[in-house]
């Protein structure tokens, strides 16, 4: 074993030669604290861990190790479980407290080893383990067999062994993590019941062949009315009497004379009862044989009664069963030692077991810790550079002097980021189904026309884009802002898998039905069928089934946020639809949306194409304002009047409700946010439309749990961050529209 030698001086020792000169690396308690905060704890393994020279493995030193590989190496450790982590292609084994009792005089040595040679008698077996676990399987063995060299010599040894696979950061198997439980106890107990019973039928076996060949001590008649015992010969010859005496009249008094001191208590009870009421007679006892010495006997008889119920006589015979109860004395003590070893046994399994399962939570925790560590460095990355841009347009915007052409295309940025910004929190939601979709009726052939046009300047010139719509308009009632970043998100992915160079198909087929796709079930009824087909490099089989997974993302840490393909499964399914893909390695691949289709009259063609109007402003329109954020409340009732409204601030629903009283207090719309501290914006709805249904309601929100799950129960709703574009138009429809029957 590479063991560091105690007084070695280790990498991180400044040098004691005056020759080597003075040397700026830290002392050895520094290092070796440092690695306590990488791997705290574990135990005497723990501290071997620490100390030994990683360097000369092929793992390299502990400071440079994975976050995937600390991890598993903290868990081992801190186990009570005998587990050992075998790490990359030779399985570098590194093992916690409760194995090195296992490993007996194998360790210290099996530590840093190659498990094909830490084990070398089992190395088959384990290269089985290992070709298994790095192909991202398991195995699961009870009682197994092997034959181990743990002390110098060979012995057979039996556990339960379970294999599972350990996955890096990449999401791919890097390692092995093996727990391993002796059995070898509870199995030569087993092994010897076995025996014994065995035994127990060889003997009792004997003793019926005894029995039937004349194994017989002999017989007796008791006449009970003259209290007179007469046995045969055999009988007086066993236990040294005179057989002519035994012929003639024996005593109870000199039977009784010859059963062990412990037992005649017993037998004298026994004969008591069946005396008292009749019948079949057996009672086992030792008595004196000739030899001096006591053995096991069985006396079998019946006392018969007179018709007035007197006992009148006892005949029996005695049979020697000393080796019988040698045999059952035998097995009962086979049994009890079996149970007393087996419930010991299960107890150290159960508290093993529920160890394990610990350890395991902690390892899936850890885990997805790391894919949530993941996640936040993909969004903080692309949020810091969208506020990078907002940041140095606004820095540039506060200049007196800057040309107007420049300030028009700083405040253009600074827009344009932020309906970026807000597509990007509108994929967290998307793909964790809480968006608060707007659903609405358009002619999807149309958007996937200019979708196409779009891809032809945004994903590369070396791309070529092809559009497959058919001429018959195809309708779908979805939110379209999610619909086209949907194909925005596939087309990317589908650039990147090209490498920027190929061809993107874009097709278009209506009333399909959808099949069932990865396990959800599928629909009969019509769905629109958008699918685009790229010439990538294709799929490979492990990933096709991870692709739509949160946090799932090929690229860098920091460099992605894993969001894309999400928002696209959370958009479908939130839509009712799904999304299906299929691939080959070499072959390219088709992601397909499935959304349900409608049937409409072509005259909404016209509606989705007429101009929009300019920018209304209000006529001094009263305007509540229910906003619980200070500064969001000052800048609303500051847009509003700009936009030529007379605004009034309530801080919170019960405020509004005061301020709005029983006839409205002259107020002719009321814009609230949907979450606030106590009665939130939608109930607020609610209440209004049952006091005054004559007063409509605008409600905003950045996200609210309840409208991602319900709706918005028939009030209008303004997704933030809004424009003041945006609210001057939603609310000066809103003021000459009825508000919603009130809910039931």
């Amino acid at each position: 074993m590479r063991e560091p030698q105690p007084g070695a001086r280790g990498r991180s020792e400044a040098s004691s030669d005056p020759a080597d000169g003075p040397r700026a690396t830290a002392p050895a308690w520094q290092a070796m604290s440092a690695k306590a905060a990488i791997l705290p704890g574990g135990g005497e393994l723990g501290a071997i861990v620490r100390a030994y020279d990683w360097a000369t493995t092929p793992l390299g030193p502990i400071e440079t190790w994975s976050q995937s590989l600390r991890s598993a190496v903290g868990t081992v450790l801190l186990s009570p479980v005998p587990i050992v982590l075998l790490w990359g292609p030779d399985g570098i084994m590194i093992y916690n407290d409760a194995y090195s009792a296992f490993a007996g005089g194998r360790h210290p040595q099996l530590l840093g080893s190659k498990v094909r040679e830490g084990w070398p008698e089992v190395a088959d077996f384990n290269d089985n383990v290992m070709r298994v676990g790095l192909a991202g399987g398991t195995l699961s063995y009870k009682d197994q067999e092997l034959t181990l060299h743990r002390y110098g010599r060979p012995e057979p040894v039996w556990m339960n062994l379970d294999y599972s696979p350990v996955l890096d950061e990449a999401g791919q198997p890097a390692g092995v993590i093996a727990v391993v439980v002796e059995t070898t106890e509870r199995v030569l107990a087993e092994q010897r019941l076995k025996a014994s019973q065995a035994l127990a039928q060889l003997y009792a076996d004997r003793i019926q062949l005894a029995l039937s060949a004349g194994a017989i001590i002999g017989t007796w008649v008791w006449d009970l009315p003259a209290d007179e015992f007469t046995v045969d010969e055999a009988f007086a010859r066993s236990f040294g009497l005179d057989p002519a005496l035994g012929r003639v009249g024996l005593s109870l008094e000199q039977v009784i004379g010859t059963v062990h001191p412990e037992d005649r208590q017993g037998l004298i009870a026994a004969i008591e009862e069946v005396i008292a009421r009749g019948g079949a007679y057996a009672h086992q006892y030792r008595v004196r044989r000739t030899d001096g010495k006591y053995y096991w006997i069985e006396a079998n008889g019946r006392v018969d009664l007179g018709p007035d119920g007197t006992p009148l006589s006892f005949p029996g015979v005695l049979i020697d069963v000393e080796d019988r109860r040698a045999v059952e004395a035998e097995r009962d003590r086979a049994i009890m030692m079996l149970r007393t070893l087996t419930d010991t046994l299960e107890q150290r399994v159960a508290e093993r077991t529920r160890e394990l399962m610990r350890t395991e939570d902690a390892l899936r925790q850890s885990q997805k810790m790391e894919a949530v560590g993941q996640l936040t460095g993909g969004v903080a990355h692309d949020f810091n550079n969208l506020l990078t841009i907002i940041r140095s347009s606004v820095d540039f915007l506060r200049r007196p002097d800057l040309p107007e052409a420049r300030k028009a295309r700083y405040l253009d940025a600074v827009s344009d980021t932020v309906d970026r910004a807000a597509k990007l929190t509108g994929q967290l939601l998307a793909f964790a189904r809480r968006q608060a979709l707007k659903p609405e009726v358009f002619h999807v052939g149309q958007k996937v026309r200019g979708i196409a046009d779009m891809l032809d300047t945004v994903i590369g010139a070396r791309v070529r884009v092809i559009a497959e719509v058919p001429d018959e308009p195809c309708y779908i009632r979805a939110d379209v802002s999610q619909f086209e970043t949907a194909l925005v998100n596939m087309a990317v992915n589908a650039r990147d898998a090209m490498d920027g160079e190929g061809t993107l198909t874009l097709r278009l087929a209506g009333n399909r039905t959808m099949p069932a796709i990865r396990g959800h079930a599928g629909a009969d009824t019509a769905f629109a069928a958008v699918s685009l087909t790229d010439t990538g490099a294709g799929i490979s089989e492990a990933d096709l089934g991870r692709l739509f997974e949160p946090f799932f993302t090929t690229k860098e840490v920091g460099k992605g946020t894993g969001l894309g393909l999400s928002q696209v499964f959370g958009f479908a399914k939130q839509s009712g639809g799904n999304v299906d893909v299929t691939s080959a390695p070499g072959q390219g691949a088709t992601f397909t949306l499935y959304l349900p289709q409608v049937d409409v009259d072509r005259a909404i063609d016209a509606a989705e194409t007429a101009p929009a109007p300019i920018l209304p402003l209000g006529a001094g329109q009263r305007v509540l304002v229910v906003e619980d954020n200070v500064e969001v409340g000052q800048f609303a009732t500051q847009i509003l009047q700009d936009l030529g409204y007379e605004t009034v601030w309530a801080a919170n629903a019960e405020a509004a409700l005061e301020r709005l009283g029983r006839d409205g207090g002259g107020f002719e719309v009321v814009f609230s946010d949907v979450v606030m501290p106590g009665m939130g914006g939608l109930a607020l709805a609610q209440e209004l439309a049952r006091r005054l249904p004559d007063l409509p309601v605008l409600l905003t929100s950045g996200y609210s749990h309840g409208l991602a799950q319900q709706g918005a129960h028939g009030f209008e709703l303004l997704h933030k961050p809004y424009s003041a574009d945006q609210l001057g138009r939603v609310l000066s429809r809103v003021v000459g529209r009825p508000a919603p029957a009130p809910a039931e």
